[in-house]
């Protein structure tokens, strides 16, 4: 698996999975205008000439926002997410970040235990942040320091 920066141009591939992955997806206008330059921080994990998945984070003076990281369906359950993760924060670190922070729907358990693997931790929790067909599901807010 080799790992690549994310440019503008992927908008419409990470669409495709963003789609897959979440039942409130990002179009890909949303994704492009995200990945535009200079705060875009987007890392895209191939499997040969297939997106296996990706992050997109904003990085703005010392601090980032992890704003979304996937794992397409096919992908899932093999490093992925923390390859992705990792590469993001390590960018984010050289950019002079001191900070890295998100929100992760409290039922989403994959995704919890990936951030929580990657050293991030719960500061704080928005209730009623993630709009469900049965209700509304808290967010909680996880932070790293880097």
């Amino acid at each position: 698996m080799r790992l690549t920066p994310a440019a503008p141009t992927d908008c419409y591939v990470l669409a495709a999975i963003h789609a897959a992955c979440f039942s409130e997806a990002w179009d890909a206008r949303s994704i492009y205008t995200l990945l535009t330059p200079p705060h875009a921080i987007g890392i895209i994990a191939w499997s040969a000439d297939t997106i296996a998945g990706f992050v997109l984070c904003r990085a703005v003076g010392d601090e980032c926002e992890i704003l979304s990281c996937a794992s397409s369906p096919l992908f899932r359950r093999q490093g992925v997410g923390m390859r992705v993760l990792t590469a993001a924060l390590d960018e984010a670190r050289q950019r002079g970040v001191r900070r890295a922070f998100l929100e992760v729907a409290e039922d989403n358990a994959a995704a919890r235990a990936l951030y929580t693997a990657c050293g991030l931790s719960d500061i704080g929790r928005r209730r009623r942040y993630y709009r469900r067909i049965t209700g509304a599901a808290d967010a909680i807010v996880m932070s790293l320091d880097l």
